[in-house]
């Protein structure tokens, strides 16, 4: 039997995301805060690159308000700042991926780079 996946929480596990994504979630966005330069050393595979001072101005122009967004950088606080930013800036459904891409690492789930 196939479960579905919970929905989105304000602070996910990174199991709770790779449960979407296993699902075939299409209608949600990963957003990697960090450098242009750590995103292209590794990051989630799927993720897009959106550095902390670009993020409001960068998903303004291209996403929905009620899109559903995870995000994660390169602590949990950057991520909790992201989170914070995209709330204030509109965003309803905006989950912090706590441990970002060193839990996904630790997990084994799929990164892109090294």
């Amino acid at each position: 039997m196939i479960t579905i996946p919970a929905s989105l929480k304000p602070k996910s596990r990174v199991q709770d995301l790779k449960e979407r994504l296993d699902w075939g979630e299409p209608a949600l966005t990963i957003i990697d805060v960090r450098s242009r330069e750590a995103f292209n050393l590794s990051h989630i595979m799927g993720a897009v690159s959106i550095p902390l001072n670009e993020l409001v101005g960068q998903v303004q122009m291209n996403f929905e308000l009620e899109r559903d967004i995870y995000v994660y950088g390169s602590s949990d606080e950057e991520t909790a700042i992201a989170s914070t930013l995209l709330s204030k800036a509109g965003y309803q459904n905006v989950a912090e991926l706590i441990g970002g891409l060193t839990a996904w690492k630790a997990a084994g789930f799929q990164i892109e780079g090294n």
